[in-house]
């Protein structure tokens, strides 16, 4: 992130500047080398329609999701007003995630709370952009006419009705959008959100990954899209299960738009 000299809210401060928005980048998009791949491409494209953003860096801390879904309702509150208090202090109006696991607890979860900010996901940003015609496929790598199908994270999904983003984006670089059998307020869950991805299978039960891995496949796309890191990951695995590798890439909307830009 160095290297594309990304300003923190505290710099930003002392300089006596307010961002346009905060780019809320959370734990994966912070530690996981893959997610980290996507933060960086959606500061490139943040830095390229001239958004003037800045991130918290090191004060930066967990939401409070996973306390809260294990049924810890006292740390997350914690977590929660912790970071509300942090925002709340910087005066933060506009939140950007590109977790939906973050969008969702920002967004609902916080303002009963205290913590009234306007939360979007990186997907509906990216809409907005190519809507008002800053972003479009300009130059670099070209996945015009390649079949992609797009698997609907559930938080983003189900739990938050956002179905036409990040569709949206993907049609407008000219793809062949391909749907899965199960897909939309239908779709199945990768497994993370049930903590698959901490865990082996019950046993007898074939892992759901794979078993969702399978369902892309089967509609010939030669590119997996993707809208949150947790999602990445299992589908990423399920491809490594089902040893097709070098035949079908797992990649995040954000890398999709950034290579289509050329960025």
């Amino acid at each position: 992130m160095n290297e594309l000299n990304i300003p923190t809210m505290a710099e930003m401060a002392a300089r006596g500047e307010m961002p346009d928005i905060l780019f809320w980048v959370g734990c994966a998009g912070s530690f996981d080398d893959r997610a980290q791949r996507i933060t960086r491409d959606i500061c490139k494209i943040l830095q390229h329609v001239g958004i003037k953003f800045a991130v918290l860096g090191t004060e930066e801390t967990c939401t409070g999701d996973p306390a809260k879904r294990a049924g810890n309702e006292f740390l997350f509150q914690l977590q929660a007003m912790a970071n509300i208090e942090l925002l709340n202090g910087y005066d933060v109006k506009k939140i950007v995630t590109a977790c939906p696991h973050c969008f969702n607890t920002l967004k609902n979860e916080y303002p009963g709370l205290g913590g009234h900010f306007d939360v979007i996901h990186h997907t509906q940003l990216l809409q907005q952009l190519i809507d008002e015609g800053k972003l479009k496929a300009e130059g670099g790598e070209s996945f015009k006419g390649r079949r992609i199908t797009y698997h609907d994270p559930c938080y983003l999904g189900r739990g938050n009705g956002v179905y036409e983003a990040p569709r949206k984006v993907l049609e407008s670089l000219d793809t062949q959008l391909v749907e899965m059998k199960r897909c939309r307020s239908n779709g199945l869950c990768c497994g993370a959100g049930g903590a698959q991805l901490f865990k082996e299978p019950e046993k007898g039960h074939k892992e759901i990954n794979v078993e969702r891995t399978e369902e892309a496949l089967s509609t010939g796309a030669d590119v997996i899209a993707a809208a949150c890191p947790f999602c990445m990951t299992m589908l990423r695995d399920g491809i490594k299960a089902k040893d097709k590798e070098q035949e079908v890439a797992v990649l995040d909307i954000a890398e999709i738009t950034a290579r289509a830009n050329g960025l």
